[in-house]
């Protein structure tokens, strides 16, 4: 398998949920309390795209758990948690290559599933872009990436927002997978590979639809 690109983790595909809603600020004092909005893993989505030299797939994986925190009709916090078992690739329609792919990606040359059965990004940060459109993102997300074990920070715009009783946030992340030790097929690493190179940086696209 060798030749097969890496996933990956927590894109393709905003599959079934609801877009999310614009974030906008309510004229309520800052002191208000945080209101925790459960995230609904029936109506959220994440994909992943990767690319090597030659090839590239892409697919997705679900979410178990996790909540999006509001104050004031504002996303200002939350965590989301990945089943790393579930990862699937979408473009590979042959029943013994998608089971070769996935085996492959649940090894200790990637994921190592059976050690680390989840992943997990918790948000430390949530700022508005100034002069965002309705339709655009309108915040920068950043927080805690913890992929095998081992947490980065990362950041990314995203649109967010609350309405009716519902959070969303959606966007679209890119992730370095050698810093979380992912070092298979990595140029960066391994000079010799030439065209059975993988791309270090894989892309996720997300939609976390949370409700109260």
């Amino acid at each position: 398998m060798k030749n097969i690109l890496m996933p990956a983790l927590l894109g393709a595909a905003l599959l079934a949920a609801p877009a999310a809603f614009a974030q906008k600020a309510a004229s309520k004092t800052a002191s208000a309390a945080v209101a925790t909005y459960k995230l609904q893993p029936q109506l959220s989505t994440l994909g992943w795209e990767g690319k090597a030299v030659t090839h590239g797939h892409n697919g997705t994986i679900q979410f178990t758990s996790g909540d999006l925190e509001v104050r004031n009709n504002l996303v200002v916090g939350g965590t989301a948690t990945v089943d790393m078992k579930t990862i699937k690739a979408t473009d590979i329609t042959d029943a013994d290559n998608q089971a070769k792919f996935v085996g492959h990606m649940s090894s200790g040359d990637f994921f190592d599933a059976p050690a680390f059965p989840t992943s997990v990004f918790k948000i430390t940060s949530v700022t508005p872009i100034a002069g965002a459109a309705a339709n655009a993102n309108n915040a920068t997300i950043a927080g805690d990436m913890t992929i095998k074990g081992v947490t980065q920070k990362v950041s990314f715009p995203a649109k967010v927002g609350v309405k009716n009783g519902v959070a969303a946030a959606t966007g679209k992340v890119t992730i370095d997978r050698t810093k979380y030790g992912l070092k298979y097929g990595s140029k960066s690493f391994f000079d010799s590979i030439g065209d059975k190179a993988i791309n270090d940086e894989f892309t996720l696209d997300f939609n976390v639809v949370a409700k109260q």
